[in-house]
């Protein structure tokens, strides 16, 4: 039984060490990804079949009132840079970029559109900015990079919130498991219990060694959680991952030794609620 508590309570924390990492990494991504967030404002091509573009490709007084927007004060609380990207700069970008296509030799630069990147003080607020932007004469669509992230961080929260549930539901397991493991120890020992009561014996000094075994298995069991996260983050994320994808920043070991005091925390409180509810009644002769 002894065993089972540390395997349940290894197996739990673990679920919920490996969810802290995880909203930890989407919080990196976030901080890492949305920095980098543009608002890209395409201007009208020519024989664009867009209802925006019915009148035809944007004119230069349409594309300046589009960059004099930008600039205007009212606008100045959200957007930090604007870089105005022009056809012979969109040709080159695609010809570096699919170089190897079809494409690529098929286009020529008047077949190219103008437009504008917009880099956000507050990437919160990119709705603003493309609210102001679209349905302006002669621009086309708005992207907004954001839109292509948030399907990606909604993966990872739903994983986080999956991981979360799965750890609740072992460390009830944990928690009835403890409970049983502590009660058959005090029935085993009724005999010593009453002894010890007759001579006169406090209810501490009686409970207290159901009191660390218990949370002397729960601990074993934190220790190998924070051991196996240490071991899975520094083989499979840092040597694995991070190599492979270096432009990310990943969690590291120290994240695991941040979230490490939290499981141990978890695991006494484990441990002292499930004795402390059952040896009220158990350890009583």
């Amino acid at each position: 039984m002894t065993v089972s508590v540390i395997l349940v309570t290894f197996v739990s924390l673990t679920f919920v060490g490996a969810a802290a990492l995880l909203q930890i990494q989407v919080g990196n991504l976030k901080n890492d990804w949305y920095d980098k967030v543009e608002v890209s404002a395409f201007m009208c091509p020519a024989g664009s079949a867009t209802p925006a573009c019915a009148g035809g490709e944007a004119t230069q007084e349409q594309i300046d009132a589009v960059g004099d927007l930008l600039a205007a004060e009212s606008m100045a609380p959200y957007v930090d840079e604007v870089y105005l990207e022009s056809k012979e700069d969109a040709f080159e970008a695609f010809q570096e970029q699919m170089a190897d296509t079809v494409w690529a030799q098929s286009l020529t630069v008047e077949q190219m559109q103008v437009s504008y990147r917009v880099k956000l003080v507050d990437p919160e607020q990119y709705q603003i900015v493309a609210d102001e932007l679209e349905g302006r004469p002669g621009v086309e669509v708005v992207v907004d990079q954001r839109e292509q992230l948030e399907p990606l961080f909604l993966i990872l929260n739903r994983t986080t919130l999956l991981s979360v549930g799965l750890g609740g539901v072992m460390i009830v397991t944990a928690v009835l498991l403890i409970t049983t493991t502590i009660r058959l120890s005090a029935m085993s020992r009724r005999r010593e219990t009453g002894i010890m009561r007759l001579v006169g014996a406090s209810n501490l000094f009686i409970q207290l060694p159901f009191l660390l075994e218990g949370a002397t298995a729960a601990l074993i069991g934190a220790a190998l959680a924070v051991g196996g996260l240490l071991l899975g983050v520094r083989y499979l994320v840092e040597d694995w991952l991070a190599s492979s994808t270096p432009w990310v920043q990943f969690v590291d070991t120290a994240d695991v030794l941040t979230v490490a005091p939290f499981l141990v925390l978890a695991a006494i409180l484990l441990a002292g609620i499930s004795s402390v509810v059952t040896l009220g009644r158990y350890t009583k002769v």
